[in-house]
């Protein structure tokens, strides 16, 4: 049995075994997150309005993405423990479960945005203490909302599949379809924003135009991929032959999913909420922000892709009934990521003294971002324990606990904070964004706490 710090550090083939799987997975989101930036500082170039009005819809359709993600992760649970089992029929019905809750999620996110989208974004911007000009913001946030929607169906697709294929351990492909999808995004919005090679100058518009196509261009590889090789992905044999997935199984799915889609669209939204409070000291705040996140979502790649490797790893493990491997492999994940924690924080500090200037922006606006990814820097070795935590849970099937875990603590500590302090005080947006951290560290420890109960290793599938 293995005691003190060794419990937390693997050997060779583990980290062999553990970055076989992240590091596909880091790859393609930090790609991802590498264009996002690149993306989001082209818009930068135009100005603080056009900024501020993208990256308000981009914090809506955030909102989309994570109710996407979350309602497939919740499955996923169940795709990852049947593969552990080498269970076809079983991944063929969550796949299909999840074709269902994608298209359902898609359909009422376009109503929301299209009856809703003005209403939504103008509550960001408050024009009392901003000194851009939030009409010119609004307007801009409108034309990319408008287009943007437009690849909401091929989301949910690409999430159908590479979700599988990632559930079965399968993440070198989702790797480089996302990869030749942001970089076709890339260069779209390189020649759509500016009007090169004869194109017209679309600006914003051209920047929500590269999206769409380079995220039909994604689903289009995952899906031909897939289908033309099922030597690898077995399941995909007879995928189609049904669309039907038995009443049981529904209401399994739903009764461990439906608590990790209510908290990951309750988290998104939540996010957005604190977002809305922020941007009561002006739509400097707003542009500001958008920096700042830019570049922490790039480098929290690190700990993305360890929260998979748990749901992954710790996941078949648990399918197999293996569950004195699967703590400890826990354990040694966690350990992993806290300790890249300190490499990522690093990285931010570096970053905050040059990044913000690349921006077109006002002094104010860049000063205020260096400052928020200071912040960031100081609480990114708890960001790492937040998220290897919270998937070790939702790992077992603990979906409710989870729920109250992430998303209660959001709602019921985090976000009446932000909103009182907001509104109520004039203290500066800094010591806000710096409160709200804090409070995550009460739910860092209570998400410890849960870990080392134990409780959460389990086969939930039959």
């Amino acid at each position: 049995m293995e005691k003190g710090i060794r419990k937390f550090i693997g050997d060779k083939k583990f980290y062999k075994h553990l970055l076989a799987i992240a590091v596909p997975i880091m790859l393609q989101n930090a790609i991802t997150n590498f264009v996002s930036l690149l993306d989001n500082i082209m818009v930068g170039q135009i100005g603080t309005e056009e900024m501020s009005g993208v990256a308000i819809v981009n914090q809506m359709h955030f909102v989309f993405i994570l109710a996407i993600f979350g309602g497939m992760s919740g499955v996923g649970i169940f795709t990852a423990q049947y593969f552990g089992q080498r269970d076809d029929d079983g991944i063929r019905h969550t796949f299909r479960y999840k074709l269902w809750l994608g298209a359902f999620i898609t359909a009422i996110s376009i109503t929301v945005f299209m009856v809703l989208g003005n209403s939504i974004i103008g509550a960001f911007l408050n024009s009392d203490t901003s000194a851009g000009n939030t009409a010119e913001a609004l307007n801009h946030g409108m034309d990319y909302l408008k287009i943007i929607i437009l690849g909401m169906p091929a989301i949910a697709i690409s999430f159908a599949y590479t979700g599988t294929m990632r559930d079965c351990g399968h993440t070198v492909m989702p790797m480089v379809s996302g990869s030749i999808a942001v970089l076709t995004n890339l260069v779209l919005d390189y020649v759509l924003i500016f009007g090169k090679f004869g194109l017209p100058e679309m600006g914003v518009e051209g920047a929500a135009a590269a999206t769409v196509i380079a995220r039909y261009l994604e689903a289009a590889i995952n899906v031909i991929w897939c289908h033309t090789h099922t030597k690898v992905y077995t399941y995909a044999k007879g995928l189609y032959r049904t669309l039907l997935v038995p009443k049981k199984m529904v209401k399994e799915f739903l009764l461990k999913g439906l608590p990790i889609l209510i908290n990951e669209t309750l988290w998104s939204s939540g996010m957005a909420m604190l977002v809305q409070c922020y941007s009561m000291r002006g739509m400097e705040v707003v542009a500001a922000g958008n920096i700042s996140n830019t570049i922490n979502n790039l480098l929290n790649v690190v700990f993305v892709s360890m929260g998979d490797a748990v749901a992954i790893i710790v996941g078949q493990l648990l399918g197999a009934g293996d569950m004195k491997e699967a703590k400890s492999t826990d354990n040694k994940i966690i350990a992993f990521a806290f300790a890249s924690g300190f490499l990522v924080a690093g990285g931010l500090v570096v970053a905050s003294f040059f990044f913000p200037q690349i921006y077109n922006t006002s002094p104010t606006v860049k000063s205020l971002a260096a400052k928020l990814m200071l912040i960031q820097a100081v609480f990114t070795p708890q960001i790492a324990l937040l998220h290897t935590t919270y998937f070790t849970l939702r790992s077992g099937g603990k979906t409710v606990i989870t729920f109250v875990f992430d998303s209660g603590a959001l709602w019921l500590l985090s976000i009446p904070t932000g909103f009182i302090l907001s509104r109520f005080t004039g203290i500066d947006v800094l010591w806000i964004v710096l409160a709200v951290n804090l409070i995550d560290t009460l739910k860092t420890l209570f998400g410890l706490y849960l870990v080392r109960k134990n409780s959460w290793m389990q086969t939930i599938t039959v």
